[in-house]
């Protein structure tokens, strides 16, 4: 594991700049350009706004009744778009790179963390147009709101760890970024994102907390609604970075065990 991260730290400069270049060519030849990778979370916020708050007239906050939905759903919809993106697109990454996977002097592990790295250029946009949102609705958000910083760290961490497996995975198993796909559409609805906890039946609430992303969305929540700290749900944080540190060192095996026949089945 140490040897992974400082494989990252090492090649920090090489991931970024594949990175931006991954952003680029990912709407090269688009007349609009990087506008379609801002349009469609606006669009999706704007659709689930409608249906939910003009619609059903949702109200997700029992304890504050009168909060507006379109300010809770987009503190949830933010990490959640990171974590999608990240993942969806990284899965694929190794087939998509796989002229430099079979370069011999290639460190081929810091491959998943270059559309990751890349998927974090929209979410700081998303970030800021968030805190936009809140000023013109007239919640300014509060130092609490700084911790959409770490919350982000830990959605990159949880990315890393799943694509370590998935696109380690996809090499020989093409269906794998299908799959991730479906369960990705499905996880949205079993994390409470854009329905609210106490909305679940009662027997599934505490089954929600065991999701990682629970701790990451609803931390968002804590930071720009209820201004609650991290370090104040200590079992939670203790909880999630147990479960990161498993997950990852479990993509990191299978990742490294499968490494030795990437170019053989390319």
């Amino acid at each position: 594991m140490v040897k992974g991260i400082l494989d990252i730290f090492h090649n920090r400069k090489m991931i970024g700049r594949l990175a931006v270049n991954d952003f680029k060519n990912k709407f090269a030849g688009s007349y609009l350009g990087i506008f379609w990778a801002f349009a469609q979370p606006i669009v999706i916020v704007s659709i689930y706004w409608m249906i939910f708050e003009k619609g059903f007239r949702s109200r997700p906050l029992p304890e504050m009744p009168d909060f507006p939905y379109l300010l809770w759903l987009i503190a949830g919809m933010c990490p959640w778009f990171f974590l999608n993106d990240a993942v969806n697109n990284s899965t694929n990454c190794l087939i998509e790179y796989s002229y430099i996977v079979k370069k011999m002097k290639f460190n081929i592990d810091i491959i998943p963390l270059i559309k990751i790295v890349s998927a974090a250029f929209v979410h700081f946009f998303f970030m800021i147009l968030v805190v936009v949102v809140y000023v013109l609705y007239g919640k300014v958000p509060t130092a609490y709101a700084l911790q959409m910083l770490y919350y982000t760290f830990g959605t990159f961490c949880f990315s890393v760890a799943l694509v370590y497996f998935t696109s380690a995975i996809n090499v020989f198993f093409r269906d794998m970024a299908q799959i991730v796909g479906i369960v990705l559409q499905y996880g949205m609805w079993i994390v409470p994102v854009m329905i609210a906890e106490s909305q679940y039946p009662e027997f599934l609430r505490p089954l929600l907390k065991f999701n990682p992303m629970y701790y990451i969305v609803e931390g968002y929540r804590d930071a720009l609604i209820r201004q609650v700290g991290f370090w104040e749900n200590p079992m939670m944080t203790l909880y999630f970075w147990v479960v990161i540190l498993l997950l990852f060192l479990i993509g990191r095996f299978i990742f490294k065990r499968m490494k030795p026949h990437f170019a053989d089945v390319m």
